[in-house]
């Protein structure tokens, strides 16, 4: 189950993880935008510090280029989440229109060109939509979360293999959302 507090606590680092993910422009590493989100405390912390330092040896067009080559030329390291998750064209096609809808349904607007299955955009999802004291979210949130953590898992492997500085920063999404997983107290107890 997921803790909808906590998850509202995490929405600014929902939004830099998006942006991150999404093609580098100059603004993308701006220090500012780290700062007003992370500090040593945060879950993901250590994780995108290791991921902006190797970022920062780096040129514009060399990350740009870097970008290219880890996410659109490579399928096990697609940012379409349910690319290699699914089994058929079917079963892809119906969870890309449950979660158009789910987005729709929290408010927010889907761009035409984009699939609803694209990290960047389920995590703005995230960081964007309003989940207080409405009944759906649990359910819906969890939904995209699962979708999230199935298709980074494989992902984020792949990357750290490749020793690819991108590991880092999806090994801190997946840090962040394990803090906004409730524990189940039998399943801690035993561990």
């Amino acid at each position: 189950m997921i803790d909808l507090h906590m998850l509202n606590t995490y929405k600014d680092t929902f939004g830099y993880m998006s942006q991150q993910l999404s093609f580098p422009e100059k603004l993308t590493f701006h220090p500012k935008t780290f700062e007003d989100v992370f500090d040593e405390t945060h879950p993901a912390f250590p994780h995108v510090v290791a991921y902006r330092e190797a970022m920062y040896e780096k040129s514009l067009s060399e990350i740009q280029a870097f970008y290219t080559d880890t996410f659109d030329f490579n399928e096990k390291t697609t940012l379409y989440m349910t690319y290699n998750q699914l089994d058929t064209q079917k079963e892809r096609g119906q969870m890309l229109a449950k979660l158009k809808v789910l987005y729709e349904m929290f408010g927010l607007e889907m761009p035409a060109s984009e699939l609803s299955d694209y990290l960047p955009l389920m995590l703005e999802f995230l960081y964007a939509a309003r989940f207080d004291g409405d009944t759906r979210a649990q359910e819906n949130v969890q939904l995209v979360i699962m979708i999230i953590e199935d298709g980074t898992y494989a992902m984020m492997k792949h990357l750290e293999d490749g020793h690819n500085p991108y590991a880092h920063l999806i090994r801190g999404l997946r840090e962040t959302f394990k803090r906004c997983i409730v524990q189940d107290k039998e399943v801690t107890h035993h561990v």
